[in-house]
Order: structure tokens, then sequence, then C-alpha cells
């Protein structure tokens, strides 16, 4: 298992995490073996959306004598009421539905307070401004929030989100059809097979931005409908008009900058261990490249994936890591120091390119890539 730092706050959480979908399935029958399941695989990191009461207690019967190896991931805002979930913003259901989430997991803290569901820029200015946030703060000043996050479909609002300052996690979905589709505060629009009837050309640029400004700022991605709830595993419910398999869309979405962790939402053991295999998988199962290429709804022209297929440069420059460079520093119009740092770290520069093409036409995407070079040269000089 490999393990990233959550962004800014320095904790170590395992790349594939455990959504919490599997705990309420099946009247939460599987709950003990995809928790055993998950920790024999070396996950160390547990989302908790759900709120149903019974899910929250079986949980918190395992991790007696295991509180300390898990990093959980929990959501303020989710209340139970009437057999079913609801989000809410009302202060006291979001307080006593916290209060219950911790007397059920018998813990005095949780590591990311999630703030969530926040789609709409109008939503935000009412959470940052009002009481929820206010709260969130509050228990982060106790002791019982170690740090505070946000969940969120629409990169407009998370842009805001991760701006402010007020954040230090943000769960966002991500996978390679969500990520042509323009902002928009309805999160159903995402799923909607209308909106792929045509041909999607490339990122959408404010997904891009807000990738590369999570990563600048040290505000740590959990990754959420990695698969688009299992959509695009299945070649007629795919968006993309192909079947993708779970180790590309894995790959993919550890491969976009800020990435730390995929949250599994695993139903049954059988689909988490899938997912378990991406830690042991060859270099070739994880490779999208070649298959997002050839994908019939979509095209990634001219736009570097970071896919690495560039290589091997025979000036020995990571090519992926130049562009990935130069790319923050056009989402920023500037040069941010921590930036021009990693940059100059690099053990061979732009400057050193000899324009021979290898990586060009080698590169599935027909990325310009000399001229990112040339780029890169004048934006670090070197």
């Amino acid at each position: 298992m490999e393990y990233r730092e959550l962004g800014r706050t320095g904790i170590k959480v395992s790349v594939i995490a455990l959504g919490c979908e599997g705990f309420v399935a099946n009247e939460g029958a599987l709950t003990e073996q995809l928790l055993n399941a998950a920790e024999q695989g070396g996950i160390n990191c547990i989302d908790l959306y759900a709120p149903q009461p019974e899910m929250r207690s079986r949980l918190g019967k395992w991790l007696r004598g295991r509180r300390g190896k898990f990093v959980l991931q929990a959501h303020l805002c989710t209340v139970w009421q009437e057999g079913q979930y609801k989000r809410t913003r009302e202060i006291g259901e979001v307080k006593a539905s916290f209060e219950d989430l911790l007397t059920r997991l018998a813990t005095d803290y949780i590591d990311i307070g999630m703030i969530h569901y926040v789609d709409s820029l109008e939503d935000w200015e009412a959470v940052a401004g009002g009481p929820v946030m206010a709260y969130a703060r509050e228990m982060q000043a106790q002791g019982k929030i170690r740090y505070i996050g946000l969940s969120s479909h629409n990169p407009a609002a998370a842009m805001q989100s991760v701006q402010s300052g007020l954040i230090d996690v943000l769960m966002f979905s991500v996978n390679p059809c969500y990520d042509l589709q323009p902002a928009n505060e309805d999160c159903y629009a995402l799923w909607d097979g209308k909106n792929y009837d045509r041909q999607l050309v490339n990122m959408d640029p404010e997904r891009e931005a807000l990738y590369e400004t999570c990563s600048r700022l040290g505000v740590a991605i959990t990754v959420m409908k990695a698969f688009g709830g299992g959509d695009l595993l299945d070649e007629e419910l795919s968006p993309a008009g192909k079947a993708l398999t779970v180790n590309q869309c894995l790959h993919y979405a550890l491969t976009r900058p800020g990435v730390a962790a995929v949250m599994s939402g695993a139903h049954t053991v059988d689909e988490l261990e899938k997912c378990l295999e991406y830690t042991t998988a060859a270099d070739v199962e994880k490779d999208y490249a070649a298959a997002f290429a050839a994908l019939p709804k979509i095209s990634w022209e001219g736009h570097c994936m970071y896919c690495g297929h560039c290589a091997p440069c025979p000036q020995g420059i990571d090519v992926a890591a130049v562009t990935k460079f130069l790319n923050l520093t056009k989402a920023q119009n500037s040069v941010p120091e921590t930036v021009r740092e990693h940059y100059a770290a690099l053990r061979h520069h732009a400057g050193e390119c000899v324009k021979c093409g290898a990586c060009e036409k080698r590169c599935p995407f027909k990325v310009t890539v000399i001229q990112n070079m040339q780029e890169a040269v004048k934006v670090f000089g070197m």
C-alpha cells in the first residue's frame, strides 16, 4: 500500500481508502468483513458520510482497540430522520448528529470533520459565514475535530472554499468523464446521459484549476465517484461510450494534482479487493492513456494527462513533472514560490531539451511537448 500526506495536515493516508456504502448495504451484514479486508490490505482511512445510527454503532464496536490506527473522515450536516438520511444546515441538528457520531464511535475526536455536500456558491457563503463553520471551528478548538474539510461536486463552490483558507481537505468527484463537464450547482448533471451526447473535448478549465490550486495550497483532495457510481466500468452505462477498468479509474484519479486518496465505495468484499489489487498491479494494468485516446465520445487531444508515455527523455527530463509545474503557474497567472522551488529541485530542467521530438512521437494525446518545454524555460528561467 502506498501512503500519501493528506496535504498540509501532515497525516499519512492510504491511497485506497474505504467509503461507507458497504456498511449500509445488506443491513450492515458485511461491515465486519469489509473492515477486516480493509485493515488486512493496508487501508487506514475511512469516510463516513452516512448518519445511520446502527452503522455508526457497528463501526464503533469494530474500532475498539483500533481507533488510533485509522484516519476517520466523518461528515457534519448529515442527520438520520424518519429512517432516512437528510442533509441539513440547521445548527441544532448538526450538533446533535455530531455528538451522536462521537458517542456511537466511542471516540473523542474525528480526524477530518467534513462539511457535507456544498454544491452552490450561495450555500458555501452561508456555511462559511454562518453557524456551521463556527461550530466546526469550535469543535476544532476543543480537539474534537483535528482538521476541517468540505465535500462538493461543483468546482466553482469548491474553489471558493479552498481559497478561503478555512478547509484543509476537499472531498471531490474525480473521474475522466465528470472532469469534462462544466461547473453546475446540480450534481445530477454529472451523470445525466444527455450531457454526453456531443463529443467532449479536454478537461473543464475550472476543474483543472481547482486541482492545481489544491496542490499549490496544500489542500488535500480525497476522491469520491472515481468509478462514476460504477457506470464507467460498464460499457452500456459508461458516458464515455466504452468501459474502463478499476485500475485505470483509480490511476487517473491518483495522478491528478492534489489527490491524496480515493474512497472505494465497495458494497462487497470482492469489490474492495479489486480496488486493493491496484497496489500490486503492473504499470501496464494501470495505464489509462491508450484507453482514453480511443474513447469514442471524448477527446483529450493536446492535453497533457501526466500519464508518463512521453518518457524516457534522452536528456533525463521528467516531462510530466515539468508540464505539471508549468500548468500550476498558468492556473495562478503567477509563479508561486513553492512551485518554483519544486521545479528547481528537479534533476533536469526544460532548458536541457534538445527538441529531438521523441516524447511527442510517443504521446497518445498529441501534446506539443517541445512548445511546453520552451514555455517552461521562459517561466522558470532554466
